[in-house]
């Protein structure tokens, strides 16, 4: 056990380096065009599935509520909460269109959609990002390994460098709290 220990955090280690060394101006982009849709009103919209709805649950409640010290809540929606609008949209429309349909719903001109999948090939999170650029709203993916198609489809792509989903997971909830301070100190909320 102890060798196993050792050796998932030697691999946490240098996916979180790789991470920190390739994302740094992609994770400052981020940062601008979430400020840039707070400040003009917009709202940030969260999804992804699995792990990835967790993370969006997260990072939209540490925005909503808080994250450091309070502060005025911060517009952003995690599109994996509603039960019933999931179920109807997956039972209706089908499984790749339960975050679309929301966005469809819910996005207006000036938000942004934050798309989080691992593999970068998740159809719901890919429809989503369709359906957003065709209303004009801006999308930033989160994934890893080559980001798939995802990264393609994005405005803008956090891709981690590991091909291992744990690892993904790991540095998607780090850049995802680093977002969250981020965002606070720009918008003056917090003082660094």
């Amino acid at each position: 056990m102890s060798s196993f220990f050792d050796s998932e955090w030697a691999e946490h280690l240098r996916v979180a380096q790789a991470t920190k060394a390739q994302l740094g101006p992609s994770f400052a982009q981020t940062v601008y065009f979430c400020v840039g849709a707070l400040k003009s009103g917009g709202k940030l919209l969260f999804f992804g599935n699995g792990g990835s709805a967790a993370d969006a649950q997260h990072l939209a409640t540490e925005l909503t509520v808080r994250y450091r010290k309070d502060r005025p809540a911060i517009a952003a929606i995690a599109l994996t909460t509603d039960s019933s609008a999931l179920t109807a949209a997956g039972n209706d429309l089908g499984f790749e269109h339960i975050f679309a349909r929301q966005i469809e719903a819910l996005g207006r001109v000036g938000d942004v959609a934050i798309g989080i999948s691992t593999s970068g090939r998740s159809p719901n999170v890919l429809r989503a990002f369709e359906v957003a650029r065709a209303i004009g709203i801006r999308t930033i993916a989160f994934t890893g390994g080559t980001g798939g198609d995802t990264a393609r489809l994005a405005d803008l792509a956090l891709v981690v460098p590991s091909d291992v989903t744990a690892r993904i997971q790991e540095m998607h909830i780090a850049l995802g709290q680093m977002l969250c301070a981020a965002i606070e100190i720009e918008l003056g909320l917090v003082s660094p």
